[in-house]
């Protein structure tokens, strides 16, 4: 039996639209992927910080026209440094809270701030990251040999330490929170469209972890609505022999400092 005219031109109607809200609805993902991606607070080039702890502020030249500023914490008597790169949100002062947690261990830690974060300059790219993260593993060398550093990602952060330790010698790489990839993480929001063809930021933590050399500890918890736990699961797949999963039950996103075993387990793999 024929559907009738009027419903075939209403069911017709009806698939235009759904179409046309697909296409505009991601046009519109398109050009604001960045602001939905990165949540920077930048601060004046004057801005003076305060913390609890010993530090000393940096300002890491990349060029005449590019500076990242970073600040250094001073552990007591260092043993090496970490590498600490942040997540997508607000700055260094955000981040602070967290220093102490390798400085107790016997680690110097140093963070910068991404470019148009904090008071870092320059325009913020994929492969500037990457060029970032060179140089503060350049500032490490200075101090300490490649046995005695540890790079750290949080969050947004894993995927740029897993690109640093995929191309450079280093003690061990530490992932908070880390995810497969930024199409993975996109495609739970909304699956619906092709993010390999869309994204500004690829960030392949999945393509970089298997050229790691150095072991490999990732921390997620299992309530993480930002990067689902998944997401980071995924990734054992892709271990050598050593590499480690600490599942923290119940955590989410932002709150793995608050378990006393995520301290538990990073104190016994700094101190390894």
């Amino acid at each position: 039996m024929q559907e009738p005219p009027t419903l075939r031109r209403y069911l017709k109607k009806i698939a235009l639209w759904a179409i046309a809200v697909y296409l505009v609805a991601g046009v519109v993902l398109y050009f604001i992927q960045d602001r939905l991606l990165f949540h920077p607070e930048v601060l004046p080039a004057n801005y003076q910080y305060k913390f609890d702890v010993p530090f000393q502020e940096m300002l890491i030249p990349v060029n005449k026209k590019v500076k990242l500023s970073a600040v250094l914490f001073n552990a007591e008597k260092p043993r090496g440094m970490v590498l600490y790169f942040h997540g997508n949100s607000a700055n260094i002062n955000r981040y602070a809270k967290y220093m102490p947690g390798f400085t107790k261990n016997g680690y110097d830690v140093l963070i910068m701030d991404y470019r148009e974060f904090g008071k870092s300059t320059g325009r913020l790219t994929e492969e500037a990251l990457y060029e970032d993260a060179l140089l503060m593993y350049k500032v490490a060398r200075t101090r300490f040999a490649p046995h005695q550093i540890v790079i750290y990602g949080k969050s947004l952060g894993t995927g740029i330490a897993t690109q640093l330790a995929s191309v450079r010698d280093c003690r061990r790489l530490i992932l908070e929170t880390p995810y497969y990839n930024i199409g993975d993480v996109a495609s739970e929001a909304a699956p619906i469209y092709p993010y390999s063809l869309m994204l500004n930021f690829r960030l392949p933590t999945n393509e970089f972890l298997p050229k790691v050399a150095a072991p490999v500890v990732m921390f997620h918890g299992t309530d993480d609505d930002t990067v689902p736990y998944a997401s980071g699961e995924k990734l054992t797949s892709l271990f050598k022999k050593g590499d480690t999963l600490f599942t923290i039950e119940g955590g989410e996103h932002n709150n793995l400092n608050d378990y006393p075993i995520f301290h538990q387990k990073l104190d016994s793999v700094l101190q390894l």
